[in-house]
């Protein structure tokens, strides 16, 4: 009888435990991040049948680092972090998430961007995918690619 009623509190409280509610992806995004790896595939590079690709792994003590921090308000910021640990080119903007996809809004580089990433959280951070004109042709036709990881901030 013992392990009979041990047996089914433990099934009972395995079950209880994968029942635990996994943060939304809005929740999930309040944090700092660092990207780890980025790449962006441009199909059409200034409407031309060329394909041109980016792509950095942040590897090797990099000379700038992108990192961000999104508030519970709404607002975000990024800016590169160098060598010394300084932050450079910084910019502020909004921030939502529907459902699985994060959209920013900000000005960057004398450009107003408005970018819509599918989110997929990992163990570390999080794969955001987007359709974008990041090669400013007017084709909203190049693939990014960014891996993240939670870090701390001031």
């Amino acid at each position: 009888m013992k392990t009979k009623t041990l047996f089914f509190i433990t099934l009972f409280g395995i079950l209880f435990a994968s029942c635990e509610s996994e943060l939304s992806t809005k929740d999930f995004m309040v944090d700092s991040w660092q990207t780890t790896y980025l790449k962006i595939e441009m199909v059409t590079v200034n409407k031309t049948d060329s394909l041109q690709v980016y792509e950095d792994k942040f590897e090797n003590n990099p000379t700038l680092v992108a990192q961000s921090k999104y508030n519970k308000d709404g607002t975000f910021s990024a800016w590169f972090k160098n060598k010394k640990g300084e932050q450079v080119s910084k910019s502020t903007g909004k921030w939502n998430v529907v459902k699985d996809s994060l959209t920013v809004e900000f000005n960057y580089g004398g450009r107003d961007m408005k970018v819509s990433y599918f989110i997929t959280k990992t163990d570390e951070g999080f794969i955001g995918k987007s359709t974008y004109d990041w090669d400013e042709d007017g084709d909203f036709d190049d693939l990014l690619t960014m891996e993240t990881k939670r870090i701390k901030t001031d």
